[in-house]
């Protein structure tokens, strides 16, 4: 986990560091605009802007490397997550957007790990650990 003090250094490690992760980010002051926020093709390029960052997420299929950026109080939190099988049982869904005429659905990974429950006697039982975000797939549905 990193931890980022300026808005400035926040934009430059995502232009500097994500190149080829696929992600979106969310703006303080507006919604959501397909074009400047949305990087389904790991082109990344976010504008310092009047707003600031409150969330963002990438991810890397490559890599199977999810980024979570989290602006909380006067800093960004940058969460990584590794989506590796062997510490977590991983289950994904899909998500259809109301982002107009958007191509894609946004795809999440939950990561579960068995512990003993003493609810349970004491048996495994699975618990979700995170969820995070784990790209964009096609097939999203377009709005009129």
């Amino acid at each position: 986990m990193k931890k980022m003090a300026s808005k400035k250094e926040i934009i430059d490690y995502i232009n500097e560091n994500l190149q080829n992760y696929q992600g979106y980010v969310q703006f303080s002051h507006r919604k959501i605009e397909k074009k400047k926020d949305i990087f389904p093709d790991g082109d990344v390029h976010v504008e310092d802007e009047a707003g600031f960052i409150y969330e963002a997420h990438f991810y890397n299929m490559d890599k199977k490397e999810s980024i979570q950026i989290r602006q909380i109080n006067d800093s960004w939190i940058v969460s990584t997550t590794t989506l590796d099988e062997k510490e977590f049982d991983i289950t994904e869904e899909e998500f259809i957007t109301d982002i107009q005429e958007f191509p894609y659905k946004v795809k999440m990974a939950q990561l579960w790990k068995a512990e003993p429950d003493e609810l349970c006697e004491g048996m495994m039982v699975k618990k979700l650990k995170k969820v995070v975000f784990a790209g964009f797939v096609k097939g999203g549905k377009n709005y009129a």
